[in-house]
């Protein structure tokens, strides 16, 4: 998928602020719902999932179809054009391995955060992972494409880290008719 202007030009865009208002009464929602922060973080990956799994079709169809050649290719395309055509921003790939169209990990650095903007973690809520919906939107995403994958938070600077890296980990999904 050669060509991010292209794709991304097509996509009708929202206030950023708007965008991050709303995920910050999603996720207070949420909190307010739930009996506990894990149950939180797993509606915020769950809701994040669900998302995901309908961005690819969009992101396939403002591309004309075009497919990924490789993991790398798909790794360089979900870092790049796919944050900048869904939250506005360009993640960097990093730390890629690719194992013969098996498994791929890589990280995907992000040097801004639209949905973390005014937003301070209180600490009666530790531990609440605010980006799941991230991480959650990547792994439907790539489940859409027949890989399974673990995606995580490894570093996030609303927690006070000096950077945000989000970390996929994936293995194609093995068909019924394959040996």
């Amino acid at each position: 998928m050669k060509g991010v202007k292209p794709v991304v030009k097509k996509v009708t865009k929202i206030n950023r602020d708007l965008l991050t208002l709303t995920y910050g009464a999603i996720v207070s929602q949420i909190v307010k719902d739930t009996d506990n922060i894990k149950e939180a973080n797993d509606q915020l990956e769950k809701l994040g999932f669900d998302i995901g799994s309908r961005l690819i079709d969009e992101f396939v169809a403002k591309s004309e179809g075009k497919l990924c050649q490789d993991y790398k290719e798909m790794a360089n395309t979900i870092a790049k054009e796919g944050f900048e055509m869904f939250l506005g921003v360009k993640g960097e790939l990093q730390e890629l391995k690719a194992d013969s169209h098996k498994d791929i990990s890589f990280n995907i650095e992000l040097n801004e955060n639209p949905l973390t903007d005014f937003v301070e973690i209180p600490e009666h809520l530790a531990g609440l992972s605010y980006n799941n919906i991230i991480c959650g939107a990547i792994r439907g995403a790539i489940n859409s494409l027949l890989l399974i994958g673990k995606v995580y938070m490894k570093s996030d600077q609303l927690l006070g880290d000096e950077k945000t890296i989000i970390r996929v980990e994936c293995k194609r999904e093995k068909l019924k008719d394959e040996d």
